[in-house]
């Protein structure tokens, strides 16, 4: 056997052997398309409004990252919080901002989504630029995205370059401005936790 044919035979046994690479994980604007893919199939559906919000936020759990989001709304405020009212905070603003970005999505009457591409801000932060289309507007909406091993979360979305999270920081440092922890956490129970009925944007 000569030497071509017998390296040939070689290398054909190590590729056999060596299994295939895994498939690479979703990028950031890959896995933002799937997540709105799939709110817009609710959002389409003639489910009753109630089921709709439900399907939703189920949907939404896995993308957004409301703990970061939380944390950088109270911002300085972060340490004036003990750790059991931290804990509480954030399971409140979890459902606060996911409320919000449902009904802002379930105020579009059958929308479009536009993916503009993704970009690197910092080492570990991407922004997927999106549209939301309208019959009669277009409208940019940015996800800041982090990776959480080989998972995407969005840690804030800025629609029309106005970020969810800077909204609520400037609540926040409102109330506390004049009340403790203890007041904005008895104010966000009232409306937030199960049974509440408060308004999405407003804490």
């Amino acid at each position: 056997m000569n030497h071509t044919l017998r390296l040939a035979l070689a290398l054909g046994c190590v590729t056999s052997i060596v299994p295939p690479p895994a498939l690479a994980a979703a990028g950031p604007l890959e896995q933002t398309r799937a997540t709105l893919e799939r709110t817009r199939t609710i959002v389409d559906s003639d489910q009753p409004h109630n089921d709709k919000l439900t399907a939703l936020s189920a949907v939404l759990r896995t993308f957004l990252d409301t703990d970061t989001m939380g944390r950088a709304a109270l911002d300085r405020h972060w340490s004036e919080f003990s750790p059991p009212q931290q804990k509480e905070f954030l399971t409140l603003f979890r459902e606060l901002f996911q409320r919000t970005y449902v009904q802002k999505l379930l105020l579009f009457e059958r929308p479009d989504f536009g993916y503009v591409g993704e970009r690197l801000i910092d080492a570990t932060t991407t922004q997927v630029d999106t549209k939301i289309i309208t019959p009669r507007d277009e409208f940019a909406v940015a996800y800041r995205m982090r990776r959480d091993g080989d998972h995407w979360l969005a840690t804030d979305i800025q629609i029309e370059e106005l970020s969810l999270t800077t909204n609520f920081r400037r609540q926040l440092d409102r109330l506390l401005a004049g009340g403790s922890p203890a007041d904005v956490l008895d104010r966000m129970r009232k409306k937030y936790a199960p049974g509440g009925k408060g308004a999405e944007d407003d804490l």
